[in-house]
Parts: C-alpha cells; sequence; structure tokens
C-alpha cells in the first residue's frame, strides 16, 4: 500500500485519531477555509472542497463548524488567510518527505518543520528533491472483511480504475485525478462502504524500515500530524507488521 494509507492503518491500530480530535478539527477547518477560498463555497462544483467537507462529516464535525469554514473561505465571514506551502526532505532511512502545510506565518512554519526533520533522525531538503518520488492519485480504501475481490475488481476498472491492490487485509483502489469521483460514484451507487476515499500523493516505489529506523520513523510522523501548520504528511515507507508487533 502508498505510505500514506499505509500511515492511515497504522493510526487506526494505535488508537491514535481519537485522542487528537480537536486538532484534527483544526487541520480540516483550515483545509476547508482554503478549499473555498481557491474554487468556491459550492461542494457540487469544487472537488477538493467536497473532498474536506466529507473528511469533517467523518470526523462528526457539526454542521455549523462546516459551514462557517466555508463562509470564511468565500469571504462572507471574516477569517485568517492561509497560504500552502510544501517542503519536501528525507525521513529517518532515506524515506522521502513531502509535509503540505496551511499557515498564516510562513517563518514560524519552515522553523517548526525543520525542527522535527532534525529531531527525528530526519533533514529538510532542497525544492524538487523528492516531489518526482510522488504520483497525484484518488485512492479508495476498503476494510477486506467481507468484500468480494473480483466484484471490487470488475466494478472499479469498469469505472476507469487503474489498479487495485491487497494488503494488509485492506483493498487499495487507485484511479487518475480525472477519474475519481466516477470510480467513487460507482461504489457509492452500489452502496458499498469504504473506509476513506481521497485525492493523495502516492509514492512509486516504498523503503522497508525496521529496528530503530521504523520506530523514528513512526515519531516523526506523529510529530508532522501533531504540528498545527501541517495539512498532510506523505511518504515512502514500509513497516512490516511483525515489526509493528515487536514496536507495540
Amino acid at each position: 500500500m502508498s505510505g500514506h494509507s499505509k500511515w492511515s492503518s497504522i493510526k487506526h491500530k494505535k488508537g491514535a485519531a481519537d485522542a487528537k480530535r480537536g486538532r484534527i478539527f483544526t487541520k480540516v477547518i483550515k483545509e476547508i477555509t482554503v478549499a473555498a477560498r481557491m474554487g468556491g463555497g459550492d461542494i457540487d462544483g469544487n472537488p477538493r472542497l467536497r473532498s474536506a467537507v466529507l473528511a469533517a462529516k467523518a470526523e462528526n464535525m457539526p454542521k455549523d463548524n462546516i459551514e462557517r469554514a466555508i463562509k470564511k473561505g468565500t469571504g462572507e465571514l471574516e477569517g485568517v488567510s492561509y497560504d500552502e506551502i510544501m517542503y519536501e526532505g528525507y525521513g529517518p532511512g532515506g524515506v522521502a518527505m513531502l509535509v503540505e502545510c496551511l499557515t498564516d506565518n510562513k517563518n514560524r512554519t519552515v522553523a517548526e518543520v525543520k525542527y522535527i526533520f532534525d529531531r527525528h533522525g530526519g533533514s529538510l531538503g532542497a525544492p524538487g528533491c523528492v516531489a518526482w518520488i510522488f504520483e497525484h492519485k484518488g485512492v479508495i480504501t476498503f476494510d477486506g472483511a467481507g468484500i468480494e475481490e473480483e466484484q471490487l475488481m470488475e466494478i472499479a476498472l469498469d469505472a476507469g480504475a487503474e489498479d487495485v491492490k491487497e494488503e494488509d487485509g485492506m483493498f487499495e483502489v487507485l484511479t487518475s485525478p480525472t477519474e475519481y469521483e466516477a470510480v467513487k460514484k460507482a461504489f457509492d451507487d452500489r452502496k458499498m462502504a469504504y473506509k476513506q476515499a481521497e485525492l493523495t500523493k502516492v509514492p512509486k516505489n516504498t523503503v522497508k524500515l525496521e529496528g530503530k529506523k521504523a520506530e523514528q520513523m513512526l515519531n516523526i510522523m506523529e510529530a508532522f500530524e501533531d504540528c498545527d501548520d501541517v495539512n498532510h504528511v506523505y511518504a515512502n515507507f514500509d513497516i512490516p507488521d511483525e515489526v509493528m508487533e515487536a514496536l507495540g
């Protein structure tokens, strides 16, 4: 699976998401505001906003919070203006990392990002050093329990998906950004429940980590997720299940 999806799976197993609900709300509200500012407040005509709103609903965010964030983005309500910045660097073991930030203070954010890299065995790199490793894709993830692989693959490919992968009891449907909505709709029309659906960045290859490097990688991912200015982190790592079990 992609490093991003792998991390989502690890977070689920660690039960980390519920413990950080407030921070998740902050990040989602920023994303909704920026999406509305860039593409307008019409959910049907703004795929990025639609995806952000779905993420907010998945976290049980109140409807009023969502509507306020949209209005701040469109200028109907006064709000903070956020800039989008992408930082590139290397994690433990040479893992390629993209750190996507939404910030109202670029100097503060770059200092925090550099500090996290340095503290956890990584390093901030120059623009373009690792971006080529990642591709923009639509990813729809299913729990393998109760899913028939042949049916899933048939529906996905007929709707325009590029590939279906299976790992760790999960199925991952990959699409091009342009076909993402059509493939997702095909599953929605059949009421096939997925765990996650998003436009994201998927690595072309992964780096397998064990021992101390694996532990450092988990720590740096958690540190970036704990940073309020960081919106998404993409990394091309893989930690085998037996290593995860050993780490506890």
